[in-house]
C-alpha cells in the first residue's frame, strides 16, 4: 500500500481559543483519506444466493440439493414406526403380568433394587435380565408423574387377532363390550379389570378417538391387559355387524333408552350379547345408535342419573350375565 501524502490544508486547523491544540490523529487520518480514497461501490455478481435453510427446486419442481436420499427416508420412517409400535408399562402388577405372558414382546426391563427383589420370580420366568436403577433418578422415560414403584418394562403392543375369531361364541356364552370413542386410559382399564371377571371375549374400541394400550391403560387394568383381548378396530358399525353375523344381540347402554336393561335382556332368548358404550358426555354417535339392535338405560333412583363408563360397564357386564343363565 503506497503511503498517502497529506496536503496542510486538508489538515484540521487548532481549535478556537485553544492555543495549540490539534485534533485527535484518528479524525485527522479520517478526514485526510475520505476525500482522496473513496470506497468503490458494491457490485452484485449474479443473482442474489438462495438461503442455505430454504429447499432449492428444480425448473420441473423437483428437489435439488435439500432432498435426502430414499434410503434415509425409509430408514427415519421405519424407526419412528418402531417407536410408535412400543410402549412402557410401569407399576410392579403391570409389570410383573407382563413378565409373564409369554404372547407379550418384551424388549427393556429397568427395575430398582427394592422392585427387583419383589420381582425376582417373574424376571427369572421371563429369562429377561434386568437393568438396575438408582430409584432417585429412575432411568425408564416416563412422565413424572407416573407411579412407578420401582419397575418400567418395554414392550410391543399384543396382537390378538381380528373380532370374527377372537368373539366366536361358544353356544349361549358370548359376550363382548364395544366403546364408541372412549379415550379415559383409566375408564378403559377398569373395563379391561370388569370385561375379564365377566368372562367377556373382548372389549373392541377404534383406532382413533380411543385410548391406546398405553402404561396407565395397563396400570389401572392391574394385569387384565396381559388376559383379556383389546381389539382396536376402524370401524366400530362394521364390528357390529360382524357380531350379529355370529349370532350377537346388540345392546347400547344410554340414558335417553325408552327400556331398562333388564327389560331389553328379556326381550331376547338366551345367546350372545355386546353391550354397547359411550363416551361419557357425547354418548353414542348416530351411526353406532342406529346399528344397535336396541337402546336401553341402567335405571336410576337418585336426580343424578348417570354412572361413569366403567360402572356403567359392570353393570350391563353382570345383568348379561344373569340373562344368559350364569350363576
Amino acid at each position: 500500500m503506497q503511503p498517502v501524502a497529506l496536503d496542510s490544508a486538508q489538515l484540521p486547523k487548532a481549535q478556537a481559543g485553544v492555543k495549540g491544540t490539534k485534533a485527535p490523529l484518528p479524525q485527522l487520518l479520517a478526514r485526510a483519506i475520505s476525500p482522496l480514497r473513496p470506497s468503490p461501490p458494491l457490485r452484485m455478481l449474479g443473482p442474489c444466493p438462495v438461503p442455505v435453510h430454504q429447499r432449492l427446486t428444480r425448473d420441473d419442481g423437483s428437489d435439488s440439493e435439500m432432498k435426502k436420499p430414499d434410503w434415509v427416508i425409509d430408514k427415519e420412517r421405519a424407526k419412528r414406526a418402531s417407536s410408535a409400535a412400543t410402549l412402557w408399562l410401569f407399576g410392579l402388577h403391570a409389570v410383573e403380568d407382563a413378565l409373564k405372558n409369554p404372547a407379550r414382546h418384551k424388549l427393556r426391563l429397568i427395575l430398582t433394587r427394592n422392585a427387583a427383589d419383589k420381582l425376582a420370580e417373574a424376571v427369572a420366568a421371563s429369562g429377561m435380565e434386568a437393568e438396575i436403577s438408582d430409584p432417585r433418578k429412575f432411568a425408564a422415560p416416563l412422565d413424572a408423574q407416573a407411579v412407578h414403584q420401582g419397575a418400567a418394562l418395554e414392550v410391543r403392543a399384543l396382537d390378538w387377532g381380528d373380532t370374527r375369531s377372537v368373539c366366536a361364541p361358544t353356544g349361549a356364552r358370548g359376550l363382548v363390550v364395544m366403546l364408541d370413542r372412549v379415550s379415559d386410559p383409566h375408564n378403559v382399564g377398569a373395563v379391561l379389570r370388569s370385561a375379564e371377571v365377566f368372562g367377556a371375549q373382548a372389549v373392541i374400541a377404534t383406532q382413533r378417538h380411543a385410548a391406546p394400550e398405553t402404561g396407565a391403560l395397563a396400570k389401572t387394568a392391574s394385569g387384565a391387559l396381559e388376559r383379556q383381548p383389546y381389539l382396536r378396530v376402524r370401524n366400530l358399525a362394521e364390528e357390529m355387524e360382524v357380531l350379529k353375523s355370529l349370532g350377537y344381540v346388540i345392546l347400547g347402554l344410554d340414558g335417553t333408552g325408552e327400556v331398562t336393561l333388564a327389560d331389553g335382556l328379556a326381550q331376547f332368548p338366551p345367546g350372545p350379547i355386546a353391550i354397547v358404550l359411550g363416551a361419557e358426555g357425547p354418548g353414542l354417535r348416530d351411526k353406532t345408535r342406529d346399528t344397535c339392535d336396541l337402546i336401553v338405560r341402567i335405571p336410576a333412583v337418585g336426580d343424578f342419573g348417570s354412572l361413569n363408563v366403567s360402572n356403567a360397564a359392570a353393570v350391563g357386564l353382570y345383568a348379561a350375565r344373569m340373562a344368559q343363565g350364569a350363576g
